[in-house]
C-alpha cells in the first residue's frame, strides 16, 4: 500500500512531450514530484514592474474622450478590484516617460517616417523651456500619479536635435552617440531641469546603444536614436551625476538600456559590450561610487528568448558575471514581441491570445528566477499599430488607429493577454517584496521548467503574505502537491488568465496546485 500511495502521489503531475511547442522547446521532460516553497531562501528584492508611454501617449493623452483616456488608465495602474474580486487593472508600480527631442517640431524634415514615432522638446531652439510640450505624455504622467503608481522614470533616445551632430533625432552614422562635443554639459542641464520639474525618481540618458540608429536608404528613420560606445555613456553619466548632486536633486540615473543582454558579458563592436566588467570591474570606470547613480544596470530581452535553451543560459550567463563585480542590480527595462521569434512567434501581425500572454510570462518567469532582476518593464504600454508589442490597443475599422484628431475618435480600447497575464506578476508582487525558492521535483531543470511549469514565489514579511506566479504551458490540467509552507486558512485567493479569464478570483486548497490548461494563474495567502 506504501508503494502504491507513493506512486499516486508521483502520478499527481504528468507532463508528456506531447505539449511541448515544435521549434522552441527543448525535448527535455519534467521529473514528476511535488513543488516546495522554501521561504528562508531568499534572493533579490523587487522594486517594480512598469511600462513605457512611448510613442502614443503624446496624441492619446490629448483625447477629448475622457472616458477612454481613464479606462487606458485604469488598465495600466489600478490597484482597484472590481465587484467580482477581479483586479480592474494591472497596476504597474513604474511609469516611464519619454523626453522627446524635438522631432515633432521638425515635422517631416525631421525625416522620420511616422509622426507617431516623431516626439517634441521642452527646450526650445533659443533656450527657454515650454512646460507646455507633451500634453498626452503629462495627462497618463499625472493619471499614474493619481493610481498609485510608486516610482516614474524619465527616458530620452536622442539628445535635444539643437545639440546633435546632425540637427535631427537619428545618428548620421558612425557609432558614438550623436552629441556635438560642446554639448555635454548642456544635454545634461536639460535632462536634470526636466527630472527636477517633472520630479522623476529616475533619469534614463541612454537608450540601446549597440544599434547605429541611421537613416534607412530612403532617407528617412524609423524613430529617435542614437547608438552610443561605452566611454560616450561613462561621460554622460559622470556629467549627470555632478549635475544633479550639485541641485541637491533626488533623481538617481539608471543607465545600460543594452538593446540585448548578451552585451553586458560579450564583446560588441566599436567598445558597446562586456558592459559590467567596463562599469562595475573597475575603479576607473566604477559607478557604483558616483553620487545620484544607482548601482544598476539595465539590459532589455529582445532576441534572446529562444529556444528555451538559449533563453535559460543567457540569463545565468549574465546572473554569474554580476555576481563577480560586485553584484549589481539588473533591471529588464524593455520588451514586447519583436520579430520572429523561432517560428512560433511574431510581432507581425498582431496577436492578443494565451499563446503571446503564455510566452509574455515565460520570459518575466526567467529574467526574474535565473538573471534575479529586480525591476521588470514593458515597451509599448499603449499600441496603434498592428503588431504584438503593445499592452493595451487602440483599434480602428482596419485594425490600426493612425488617425490622432480629437474630433474624430472612432477607435475602442482593446486589452490584450500579455497585459494580463503581465498583471499575474505586476499587480500582486508589489516594491519591496523578496524572491524565495522554489523547487520542483528533486533537481532544478530551468530549461524543462520553460517548456512545462513554471512557478516562483515573492513574500512580503512585514504582512506576511505570499505571492506564488505558476504558468502551465501545456495543454493539459496539471496538478501537483505544493509543499514547504502552511497558508492561514489553508487556501489561496487565486487570480488566472487563460484563453477565457482576465485575473478571475476564486479560491483554492493551499495544499496542492491545480493549473487550468496554458493558463497564468497567481495565488496568494498568508503564511504562518
Amino acid at each position: 500500500m506504501k508503494l502504491l500511495a507513493q506512486t499516486a502521489l508521483l502520478l499527481l503531475i504528468v507532463l508528456t512531450g506531447t505539449s511541448h511547442r515544435p521549434g522552441f522547446t527543448g525535448p527535455e521532460k519534467l521529473p514528476v514530484s511535488a513543488v516546495t516553497i522554501n521561504l528562508n531562501e531568499e534572493f533579490q528584492t523587487i522594486h517594480s514592474f512598469g511600462a513605457s508611454d512611448c510613442w502614443s501617449a503624446k496624441f492619446i493623452g490629448q483625447w477629448n474622450d475622457e472616458r477612454k483616456k481613464n479606462q487606458i488608465a485604469d488598465l495600466l495602474f489600478s490597484q482597484d478590484t472590481l465587484p467580482n474580486g477581479q483586479p480592474k487593472g494591472i497596476g504597474l508600480s513604474l511609469w516611464r516617460v519619454n523626453i522627446g527631442a524635438g522631432s515633432l517640431e521638425q515635422q517631416d524634415s525631421s525625416a522620420i517616417r511616422d509622426e507617431w514615432r516623431r516626439e517634441a522638446c521642452f527646450l526650445a531652439p533659443d533656450g527657454h523651456y515650454d512646460w507646455s510640450k507633451q500634453a498626452g505624455n503629462q495627462w497618463f504622467l499625472q493619471a499614474a500619479r493619481q493610481r498609485g503608481v510608486r516610482y516614474t522614470l524619465g527616458f530620452t533616445n536622442s539628445p535635444p536635435v539643437q545639440m546633435t551632430r546632425n540637427g535631427k533625432a537619428f545618428s548620421p552614422g558612425g557609432k558614438a552617440l550623436n552629441l556635438k562635443p560642446e554639448a555635454v554639459g548642456p544635454f545634461a542641464d536639460f535632462l536634470v531641469t526636466v527630472s527636477d520639474h517633472f520630479k522623476f525618481d529616475y533619469l534614463s540618458p541612454i537608450n540601446e546603444p549597440q544599434w547605429d540608429w541611421t537613416a534607412g536608404k530612403n532617407g528617412k528613420a524609423n524613430q529617435e536614436g542614437s547608438p552610443a560606445e561605452n566611454g560616450d555613456i561613462l561621460a554622460i553619466t559622470k556629467a549627470f551625476s555632478i549635475k544633479l548632486a550639485a541641485g541637491k536633486s533626488k533623481t538617481k540615473v539608471v543607465t545600460g538600456e543594452a538593446g540585448q543582454l548578451n552585451y553586458l558579458y560579450e564583446k560588441a563592436e566599436s567598445g558597446r559590450g562586456n558592459q559590467l566588467d567596463y562599469f562595475f570591474g573597475s575603479e576607473k570606470t566604477a559607478l557604483a561610487k558616483l553620487p545620484n547613480v544607482e548601482p544598476v544596470w539595465a539590459y532589455h530581452s529582445y532576441f534572446t528568448t529562444c529556444r528555451d535553451s538559449a533563453l535559460v543560459a543567457m540569463r545565468q550567463k549574465v546572473a554569474q558575471r554580476a555576481k563577480t563585480v560586485g553584484n549589481p542590480q539588473l533591471w529588464q527595462s524593455e520588451f514586447g514581441v519583436l520579430g520572429d521569434i523561432c517560428g512560433q512567434y511574431n510581432g507581425s501581425p498582431r496577436h492578443t491570445g494565451i499563446d503571446y500572454g503564455l510566452y509574455v510570462a515565460k520570459v518575466i518567469h526567467n529574467d526574474l528566477t535565473i538573471a534575479n532582476v529586480t525591476s521588470w518593464q514593458w515597451w509599448l504600454a499603449i499600441n496603434p499599430y498592428n503588431y504584438s508589442d503593445g499592452l493595451v490597443y487602440i483599434n480602428g475599422p482596419d485594425g490600426q488607429y493612425k488617425n490622432h484628431n480629437n474630433a474624430r475618435l472612432d477607435g475602442q480600447v482593446v486589452d490584450s493577454k500579455q497585459l494580463w497575464a503581465f498583471g499575474n506578476y505586476a499587480r500582486f508582487i508589489r516594491p519591496g517584496m523578496k524572491r524565495v525558492a522554489v523547487r520542483i521535483g528533486q533537481v532544478a531543470n530551468p530549461v524543462a521548467e520553460a517548456g512545462q511549469l513554471m512557478v516562483s514565489a515573492y513574500k512580503d514579511p512585514a504582512r506576511r503574505q505570499l505571492v506564488l506566479v505558476c504558468i502551465n504551458m501545456t495543454s493539459d490540467v496539471l496538478t501537483a502537491p505544493l509543499q514547504g509552507l502552511k497558508i492561514r486558512n489553508g487556501h489561496f485567493a487565486s487570480y488566472t488568465t487563460s484563453n477565457t479569464q482576465t485575473l478571475t478570483k476564486t479560491s483554492v486548497r493551499a495544499d496542492q496546485l491545480r493549473l487550468e490548461p496554458q493558463s497564468v494563474v497567481t495565488l496568494v495567502g498568508t503564511y504562518q
